[in-house]
């Protein structure tokens, strides 16, 4: 069913509703607000899954280009008159073949949920075909971060993206949720690519080998179905760990992988695990 935050979304200017996920969005996902702790401020960043931009935005103004790939053909369109000039816009969805592909939808969504899907799951009931690309195909050659939110598809598009994780080793931060897909095989394929996982449950980054995450979002999947401006100004809201702030819970769906000798930067007085 369409949520009402999706049909007053799709009748707003995406112009609007770009700056509102830019505003909350640090909220919603510290790692965000957080980007000097693992991606370096030069090269390129692929922001896989664009949807109106919220990381996009703010990697342009760390890295010295960005590359953002959305599904979404609207949505692609406004992020081209969006986004800074430093960004490139490409219309596709990532996998792990070059071509076409059905992008599955919720029903009466048209991409602006941003639950947009290459793998078919219960929310979605429609479909339309798009471009299919792989992150290998995107020539670049200096990729020092890949932000990956595919909801589902995760195998495929890393696949995709062997030859840039194998030989550039960029930082990863990618959308994982039990509830869609399991877990383990990415963490697998990962680790197997001499990758580290790290989560931000708090203030302080935790290695994901000490963190249940399969655990963590069951006992907090309540927490999706809030609208994001709930979610960001709910009792205790700004970012878990803040000074001043009254601690506060929310549902932990990124991880950061680095190559195994790297981590992220910790704030001051805290250790990583």
């Amino acid at each position: 069913m369409t949520t009402l935050a999706a049909a007053v979304a799709s009748r707003l200017p995406a112009r609007w509703v770009g700056a509102a996920a830019r505003a909350l969005y640090p909220r919603l996902e510290p790692e965000l607000a957080r980007l000097a702790d693992y991606c370096p401020a030069h090269g390129t960043a692929v922001d896989v899954g664009s949807w109106y931009g919220p990381w996009a935005r703010r990697l342009a103004a760390r890295c010295d280009r960005v590359v953002a790939v959305e599904p979404v053909a609207h949505l692609a369109r406004h992020l081209r008159g969006a986004l800074p000039g430093n960004v490139r816009v490409v219309h596709g969805a990532a996998c792990d073949r070059e071509g076409t592909a059905r992008l599955w939808l919720p029903e009466g969504d048209q991409g602006d949920r941003g639950l947009s899907s290459l793998t078919r799951s219960g929310v979605h009931d429609h479909s339309v075909e798009v471009p299919a690309l792989t992150v290998d195909g995107l020539g670049i050659a200096d990729a020092v971060f890949v932000k990956m939110d595919v909801d589902g598809g995760e195998l495929p598009a890393l696949r995709g993206a062997h030859g840039v994780l194998t030989r550039q080793r960029p930082a990863l931060l990618i959308e994982l949720e039990a509830r869609i897909q399991p877990v383990a095989p990415v963490v697998d394929l990962l680790t197997g690519l001499g990758y580290r996982g790290w989560v931000l449950p708090g203030r302080s980054w935790t290695a994901l080998a000490d963190f249940d995450l399969t655990a963590h979002q069951e006992r907090t999947e309540h927490l999706v179905h809030r609208t994001m401006l709930r979610r960001a100004l709910s009792p205790g809201g700004g970012r878990p760990g803040d000074r001043g702030a009254p601690p506060r819970e929310r549902y932990v769906n990124s991880v950061l992988f680095l190559p195994a000798d790297r981590e992220p930067r910790q704030p001051q007085g805290t250790r990583g695990g």
